[in-house]
């Protein structure tokens, strides 16, 4: 009875985010505080009816219970335990239950970490969120359910997709969900600010380390998916510009965008039209992402779901969302604009003109998403759009983003002027320009734009070095510098060290497709990898060749790789399980192909890659990741300060 339960309790859920919706935005409008004091004890009750759902598919899966449909579609009796239960979110019912469960745990955060907001603020920010995760109840129960029973019971499952069997499936999609779910926070606390009329400094204040958080999680997600893609796929390659892939960047960029004109707002007064904004086009841009995943519109190894009665059930939903916030805008955007003033050249008309570039660069992935999509609809044929079109619209679009990245930071609020940019820069442009320009030397080849790019990541760098040797010297402890300066430079270094990362692979990667016997060897990037044999493995529940592949450099044997290509009982697809050493400045990547036919020793495909600095991609990533979570901690989040929703102190809360 235990799938009949946790059935059972989605129903309870949907019925609890309908009441709470309902009822915490009417006592928020009607200042009813009876209906306002059920606003987190209703989100508590929701969060532990998600939990408690999800335990149930969790404790199917775990004891093989093939009666039901979804267990038995993606698991498996000889499923290694780690990936049974991964396997609960590895299909498209498993996926939207998590959906749900990490909206519902931002809910749960909201209310235990919102104790001084205004009750009338949280009981609209939680009221929003509850439309919206009954909007997604709904669809499961209705579409998607993932406790329905089957009526002859199979004897075994027909197992998870052999690409989804990695560790990286373990942590990828809760982490990318918790970003992507987490944009429903700064969208609620949006919706709540409109339908008050009012968004002060103590709003932004509220709201800021909740996006800031989302976007850590969604960061942080991406890198992940992009390390899976890596050493999973076999092609040796980091970001394909999937559509799928599109779809987790596209809100990640626009929060970008948001958490920077957040701090605008919070220390100004200003963008808060820009602001509100971009706060509904990321959540916006995190339903789409959902409805190219599940609505068969794409085919993707990212996509979950193949029928077209979900797409248009979401695609209506995504509408609903979109339509009515946008609506909303439109009506209260008056009460809202900013006041204050700024000159041409200040801090924020450059992080308006950041704004500006990010949402290009997103209009830009955007339309290269969909573009296909919409055409192949209208029935007016086949359009492929491919790396080389994002290559070559994204980077300009990014390139001054990263210059004014430090510019931007240097300059002071309200107004500056040239000649004192200038004074503080021209050094940092300098020695940037000449470590650029430089360091493709060492490389081996000299390129304009590797230089271009490298100069850039110097020049971020060191402009961060001066800014922070300044602080420090212009202070008397760094304890006494806020958090947001220290998270701020640790992040716009890990932009730096990712572009490092991607200039180098992209310049100066190479790879070989070929043909080797035992006893052949094939140079790459100044290795030399011989094939010293190939063995049999006998896994959980597949069967692998395994290659035994020395790497050699100036005739010292560096290390034993092992390549592997498995085949799965379950699925005839044979996976490649790439081997890959790893240094500070440099992977080597190996991975076994098909055994060939041949007259003479037995032969095998064997791709062999040098990719220079690829590791410095996710390490850059995750200092993006870690100056978010430093700037959270900034003490003034947790100050008191006076709100003009209530006219009475308040304290802000961190996420």
């Amino acid at each position: 009875m235990i799938p009949e339960i946790g059935h059972f309790s989605l129903i309870l859920a949907m019925l609890v985010a309908c009441f709470l919706g309902v009822l915490s935005i009417a006592g928020g409008q009607q200042g009813r505080a009876d209906w306002m004091a059920m606003a987190r004890p209703g989100a508590q009750v929701l969060c532990l009816l998600a939990a408690f759902s999800f335990g149930c598919l969790t404790y199917a899966f775990y004891t093989n219970d093939f009666s039901v449909m979804y267990v038995a579609q993606h698991s498996n009796s000889k499923l290694p335990d780690m990936y049974r239960i991964a396997a609960v979110w590895g299909g498209h019912e498993g996926s939207l239950l998590l959906w749900l469960l990490m909206l519902c745990g931002w809910m749960m955060a909201i209310s235990l970490f919102s104790r001084q907001l205004p009750d009338v603020m949280v009981s609209r920010v939680l009221g929003v969120m509850a439309l919206i995760a009954a909007g997604f109840l709904m669809f499961m129960l209705f579409t998607s359910n993932p406790f329905l029973r089957l009526v002859d019971i199979p004897a075994d499952g027909r197992d998870l997709n052999p690409l989804l069997q990695d560790p990286g499936l373990v942590f990828h999609p809760p982490m990318l969900y918790m970003g992507y779910v987490g944009m429903s926070v700064p969208f609620a606390f949006s919706i709540a600010a409109l339908l008050n009329g009012r968004l002060d400094a103590a709003w932004a204040r509220w709201t800021r380390p909740w996006a800031t958080a989302a976007w850590i999680c969604l960061t942080i997600g991406i890198a992940l998916g992009s390390w899976w893609a890596y050493y999973e796929l076999g092609w040796g390659g980091w970001w394909f510009w999937d559509p799928v892939e599109n779809a987790s960047f596209l809100p990640w960029l626009i929060g970008t965008a948001l958490i920077h004109s957040l701090a605008v707002t919070e220390k100004r007064g200003l963008f808060r039209s820009w602001t509100i904004m971009l706060s509904l086009i990321a959540f916006s841009l995190s339903l789409l992402g959902t409805f190219l995943v599940r609505s068969g519109v794409l085919t993707s190894v990212h996509a979950f779901a193949s029928d077209p009665k979900r797409g248009v059930f979401i695609l209506l939903f995504l509408a609903l969302v979109v339509g009515s916030s946008l609506v909303l805008f439109a009506t209260r955007s008056g009460k809202v604009r900013s006041g204050g003033s700024f000159a041409l050249l200040s801090r924020e008309t450059l992080l308006l003109l950041n704004n500006v570039l990010l949402s290009t660069a997103a209009a830009a992935v955007l339309l290269g998403t969909v573009y296909p999509l919409i055409i192949d609809a209208l029935n007016l044929g086949k359009l492929s759009v491919g790396p080389p079109y994002f290559n070559s619209v994204f980077a300009p679009i990014m390139l001054p983003v990263l210059f004014l990245m430090v510019i931007g930071s240097f300059a002071r609020w309200k107004t500056d002027t040239v000649s004192n940019l200038l004074k503080k820069l021209s050094p940092v442009a300098l020695v940037s320009m000449l470590l650029g320009c430089s360091a493709p030397f060492l490389a081996g080849s000299w390129s304009a734009l590797v230089a271009l790019a490298l100069s850039l990541a110097f020049w971020i760098v060191l402009g961060s070095c001066v800014q922070i040797y300044r602080q420090l010297k212009d202070t008397l402890h760094w304890r006494s510098t806020p958090m947001s300066f220290w998270g701020m430079h640790v992040a716009h270094m890990g932009i730096a060290v990712c572009v490092v990362g991607i200039t180098m692979v992209k310049g100066y990667e190479t790879e070989k497709d070929v043909r080797m016997a035992v006893g052949d060897t094939v140079e790459v990037g100044g290795y030399t990898f011989r094939l010293t044999g190939i063995s049999q493995k006998a896994g959980p529940n597949y069967n692998a060749d395994v290659g035994t592949v020395e790497l050699i450099k100036n005739s010292r044997v560096l290390k034993t790789l092992h390549p592997e290509k498995r085949s799965y009982f379950s699925s005839t697809m044979p996976m490649t399980e790439a081997a890959i050493d790893s240094g500070l400045t440099r992977d080597v990547y190996v991975s076994l192909g098909e055994k060939l036919d041949s007259s003479g020793p037995p032969a095998w495909a064997v791709r062999v890659y040098h990719k220079p600095f690829v590791p410095w991609i996710w390490v850059g990533c995750l200092l993006m990741a870690l100056g978010g979570a430093i700037a959270v901690m900034d003490k003034r989040y947790r100050r008191k300060l006076v709100s003009t929703w209530t006219g009475t102190e308040v304290k802000g809360a961190t996420a």
